[in-house]
């Protein structure tokens, strides 16, 4: 209930810019598919989202592009893995 709680103050004030880390840490399985639908909704109204995550699933579902770190520096993974 405390990351339902945190993202929902997050979205709250309608930012034009979001970061997520690790969003569906501590979610259930209803609760990372109620997180998937809105972060597609975001997007779609045109929100910026930095997304962190060790999940691929996740970042695959969710990103348009891929950026990782790999001792400290960021690598843009081109095309995104699926």
């Amino acid at each position: 209930m405390k990351q339902r709680l945190g993202i929902a103050q997050a979205i709250m004030e309608k930012p034009k810019l979001l970061l997520l880390d690790e969003p569906t840490s501590g979610l259930d399985a209803d609760g990372v598919a109620m997180l998937h639908d809105l972060v597609k909704r975001l997007k779609a109204e045109g929100v910026t989202i930095l997304l962190t995550s060790h999940i691929r699933e996740d970042i695959t579902a969710l990103s348009d592009r891929v950026l990782e770190m790999e001792s400290g520096v960021l690598k843009a993974l081109d095309p995104a893995p699926i």
